[in-house]
């Protein structure tokens, strides 16, 4: 069963739950979320992160597109950067863990990228529960297309390892650093400054949380620095990058 808003739409088909997550298959995308306690699992599509109302909704089946307590399908026509997000319909028993609530637009918790609209705010400060505006909204991206540039292991053996904690925001910032404004603070100035750490006999280094959390979380004035509160623990800090694009998943120009 699906409805669709502002063109038409193609019903989805099974798919399958071969990966967690939306992922490339074919001539679309195939999604696969895990609920236990779920009763119905509603998929949105958006075409931009600011968009008030989905363009498609799909209302998935259980007898078509549930296998044991994996709710799946595949959209046909849409592909990378496709907008999305679920609406979970469940019981409220919180005293069983329980807090389903079908006005929220949840994350795909094994999204790859996550997009944040300008004016998000914690859904606590949020009566309606709903502004779809301002949720934040899960993105395909087709981890195959990242270039690692020939990376690999290094093997370094434990007890030979010294390893550097840092907070990437914060390691780059300040001038004395030397890193350029436009790369303070980023993925790009922490590599600027390798010839640093090795000359220190640093081998490893340890980043501080660097998966998507809410820096809103914190109190009144104040923005969450430290990012002990995740959203999301696959994808990067949503960057904000040099060239100004507002999503993706290279790592090089993140910043927070």
């Amino acid at each position: 069963m699906c409805s669709a808003m502002g063109g038409a739409t193609t019903s989805p088909k099974p798919g399958d739950t071969a990966r967690l997550g939306a992922s490339l298959a074919g001539d679309g995308v195939n999604f696969n979320v895990y609920s236990k306690y779920a009763d119905r699992i509603e998929l949105l599509l958006f075409d931009h992160e600011t968009d008030a109302e989905p363009s498609q909704i799909f209302e998935l089946d259980p007898a078509l597109h549930r296998t044991y307590h994996y709710w799946h399908c595949l959209v046909p026509g849409i592909g990378e950067r496709q907008l999305y997000g679920y609406r979970v319909h469940g019981p409220w028993q919180p005293e069983r863990g329980l807090r389903f609530d079908a006005r929220q637009l949840l994350l795909d918790p094994y999204g790859l990228a996550v997009a944040t609209p300008p004016g998000h705010r914690r859904s606590e400060n949020d009566p309606s529960g709903h502004d779809l505006a301002v949720a934040m909204k899960s993105i395909v991206v087709d981890p195959e297309r990242y270039d690692w540039e020939g990376d690999r292991p290094l093997r370094r053996p434990r007890r030979e390892t010294i390893i550097y904690e840092l907070h990437v925001g914060g390691f780059t910032r300040h001038p004395s650093s030397g890193v350029a404004p436009e790369q303070a603070g980023t993925y790009a100035g922490l590599i600027e400054k390798i010839p640093y750490l090795r000359d220190l006999g640093i081998t490893a280094v340890e980043l501080l949380p660097v998966f998507a959390f809410d820096p809103l979380d914190a109190p009144a004035g104040q923005t969450n620095y430290w990012g002990y509160s995740p959203i999301s623990f696959l994808p990067p800090m949503p960057p904000t990058a040099p060239t100004g694009r507002r999503w993706g998943h290279s790592m090089n120009s993140a910043t927070w």
